[in-house]
């Protein structure tokens, strides 16, 4: 379940980042900014309620959600997108779409790492995360 996923993750880790934002389509100047941020992704769970915070120098995000149920969502890098998580197989899959596209975001827990898949048509950039005690 995705009781899992709950706590503070440091990043340590990233492959291919700079790729997928440019995929998503996120300017230069951005771009730089999310390849030298460091965020902590921090989870929460409260009555079927999901808690995402990515915390880091740049920037703070944080959203709300339950499982299988669509809703709005302002990106890091302020793309509006419609935004559905759902749990598969073990892995948090977050899916959005915003002007005929799509990407997909998928998080499990690997040796007690988090590893989350970020795919872009074709691109696909990996994300390491290590729990924080």
């Amino acid at each position: 379940m995705v009781e899992q996923f709950v706590g503070t993750w440091k990043l340590t880790a990233s492959d291919n980042f700079d790729e997928y934002m440019k995929a998503i389509g996120v300017g230069f100047a951005t771009r730089q900014m999310g390849n030298m941020a460091k965020p902590n992704l921090v989870f929460s769970v409260s009555d079927g309620v999901i808690s995402m915070k990515a915390q880091s120098t740049f920037k703070t995000t944080e959203i709300s959600f339950k499982l299988n149920e669509e809703f709005d969502e302002t990106t890091a890098d302020d793309r509006k997108t419609k935004t559905t998580f759902t749990f598969e197989n073990g892995k948090l899959v977050q899916k959005q779409t915003w002007d005929g596209k799509t990407t997909v975001l998928e998080r499990e827990i690997q040796d007690g790492k988090l590893i989350a898949k970020c795919t872009m048509d074709d691109v696909v950039a990996v994300r390491t995360y290590e729990k924080e005690a």
